[in-house]
């Protein structure tokens, strides 16, 4: 896992963001602790078991379904499968040990 910094990048909502298992943090933000950087080998993960190209195609078209249902950005984001799998594992450095292959698909009709 390849981290960078930018100063722009991501948007000032977020520390990080994984793009095609590139890290790109925030240099305001600090470094990723294990958890964070945990979070984002889950999404890794979650990228190649979606074939990278489908994983973004369906995390865009879950955002949408999840902005209408919520009305709120940042409520919408936190109710995304994916991001729902990510925080829910974080912490548990050797979940992608034992995580079954689309476990993310458990995350998306659960209420949170």
């Amino acid at each position: 896992m390849k981290i960078i910094k930018s100063t722009f990048f991501p948007p000032k909502d977020f520390k990080a963001i994984n793009l095609l298992g590139l890290i790109i943090v925030r240099k305001d933000c600090g470094r990723l602790t294990e958890a964070e950087k945990n979070h984002e080998r889950i999404h890794t993960r979650q990228m190649l078991e979606m074939l990278i190209l489908f994983f973004y195609l369906s995390y865009g078209i879950e955002w949408i379904i999840r902005l209408i249902q919520y009305k709120d950005r940042m409520k919408a984001y936190e109710n995304i499968s994916y991001e729902r799998e990510a925080y829910s594992c974080m912490y548990d450095l050797a979940y992608l040990k034992s995580r079954k292959i689309f476990a993310f698909g458990h995350y998306y009709k659960k209420k949170q």
